[in-house]
């Protein structure tokens, strides 16, 4: 649930930041949010930041009492869950937006990949093996990948806004092939994963998701006009969850 409430934090701080900043304007071609159609004002939504970080942090003290006694790891993990909710908040928040210089994608494969994953290893198994960067390199990757599609698709008006995402810094072209491989390896590194971990054949559950990829990144490639990434938003997510479930049954097997 921590999670889940550090990305609601997050989406409701990137409307604000953008709706401030005027890069949710007409020209932009994803759906309309909140403070751009005028449906939340300025100061709703800033409490509804306020509130949204208080529940993730509420719920994220709530995970390490109940999963960690009260030592130094204790409250590294603390520092660390304050850290996620500071960048989730200043991805488009404030005059050093992270987000609007290209590191966007930096912070989302840290915070939804590495520490995301190894955290919850950590906190399910109480120690962590170095084989689980492979999944957690992966889901960060993945995740990337879906925000690499959203700047993908509003590179232009990013652009003329001021918004220098890493789409806009490589070029549209460049950002195809980066995209390529954003989510082609997740899918590779985690059947490799099963794979060095287990006697079996668990392997080949990878195999579908490495079709969805494979035709997805196809589309992608032809895309000439930017909204039709829309529709490869939401295949790219859906995949992301399904890959993740594949993974785990296939670790159910083998336990």
């Amino acid at each position: 649930m921590t999670t889940v409430f550090l990305q609601v934090l997050s989406n409701l701080a990137n409307d604000y930041g953008d709706g401030v900043k005027g890069t949710d304007n007409d020209s932009r071609i994803g759906p309309v949010r909140a403070i751009q159609s005028g449906i939340i004002s300025r100061n709703e939504m800033k409490l509804g930041i306020v509130l949204c970080a208080l529940i993730t942090l509420a719920s994220g003290i709530t995970l390490l009492v109940l999963a960690l006694k009260m030592n130094w790891i204790f409250y590294g993990m603390l520092s660390i869950g304050f850290l996620g909710i500071a960048a989730a908040i200043k991805y488009t928040i404030g005059k050093n937006a992270f987000g609007y210089k290209g590191l966007g994608d930096l912070f989302v494969f840290i915070f939804f990949g590495i520490v995301g994953v190894l955290g919850t290893s950590y906190l399910q198994a109480g120690s962590i093996e170095w084989i689980e960067l492979l999944p957690a390199t992966a889901i960060g990757l993945l995740c990337t990948g879906v925000l690499n599609l959203n700047n993908m698709r509003d590179h232009k008006n990013d652009r003329d806004s001021g918004k220098h995402t890493f789409v806009v810094a490589i070029g549209y072209s460049s950002a195809k092939v980066y995209h390529a491989i954003l989510t082609f390896v997740p899918v590779v590194l985690l059947g490799l994963y099963v794979l060095l971990t287990e006697d079996s054949y668990n392997w080949a559950f990878f195999i579908a998701p490495l079709f969805i990829v494979t035709a997805a990144l196809f589309r992608i490639s032809r895309v000439t006009e930017e909204q039709l990434l829309d529709r490869e938003l939401k295949t790219l997510a859906l995949t992301t969850f399904f890959t993740s479930a594949l993974f785990i049954l296939a670790l159910a097997i083998q336990w």
